[in-house]
């Protein structure tokens, strides 16, 4: 039935054109489908979707890239002097989710680490295009709850944002125009057939904080790496 219903949910909005990923599927709480369709700029972004309370707390993560999840990128090690597949941490990539979920490693950084990887129920390759992603809330403690979703790509430079703006600060350098937030709220008392999420803010730029810049005035590709981003609630 989960399976059947994103089909249907795919094909009128994206023509059937969408990648389907399942996770969490030992969940035990509400049903969601997180419903992207990409933008012109789309590029091999990372993102991340996670959840929290009306407060703005922390509950869960739904879906993060697995190269963040597990610290470890195609284009990670360049000690022979050119890029090979390799650890390595980037805090620019998704600072906003990472400081929001609060694991700090011993280095003092929010991003996971090989030594302690987010779980495999809540990863998985980064699709290269649209996709529906299947997942399921750990339990059903919260009627009310937002869903957050945090992208970024690299390379993506501006005028505002170019190369020598912070030109030693290296994780700046590996993100661009910083990444990018969007929200939707829930209410399981007052469901709707489908929420629309929205463009809130954007992280910092190298990932030293987990602040969310509201002035979005500087930003330009960044904003059409997603043409929308809707979450279906399946009780």
């Amino acid at each position: 039935m989960m399976m059947s219903c994103a089909y249907e949910t795919v094909k009128t909005l994206k023509d059937n054109t969408s990648e389907i990923i399942n996770t969490n599927i030992q969940g035990v709480g509400f049903g969601l489908q997180l419903i992207f369709e990409k933008g012109e700029a789309h590029n091999h972004p990372l993102f991340a979707f996670w959840l929290e309370d009306m407060q703005g707390n922390y509950i869960q993560t739904l879906y993060v890239s697995e190269s963040v999840a597990k610290g470890f990128f195609k284009h990670g090690d360049k000690s022979t002097g050119k890029w090979l597949p390799g650890p390595i941490r980037r805090p620019a990539s998704l600072p906003y989710w990472a400081h929001k979920r609060g694991v700090a490693e011993d280095d003092g950084l929010y991003m996971p680490s090989q030594t302690n990887p987010v779980p495999d129920a809540y990863t998985g390759a980064t699709p290269q295009g649209n996709f529906t992603i299947n997942t399921k809330t750990d339990d059903k403690q919260k009627s009310q709850f937002r869903v957050l979703f945090e992208i970024n790509q690299s390379w993506d430079w501006n005028n505002y944002w170019h190369n020598n703006k912070y030109p030693y600060d290296n994780d700046y350098k590996s993100s661009s125009q910083p990444a990018l937030v969007y929200e939707t709220a829930i209410d399981i008392n007052n469901p709707q057939e489908l929420y629309e999420m929205k463009l809130i803010g954007h992280s910092h730029w190298s990932g030293k904080t987990g602040e969310l810049f509201i002035d979005l005035s500087s930003i330009t590709t960044a904003k059409e790496i997603v043409k929308t981003v809707v979450v279906k609630l399946i009780i």
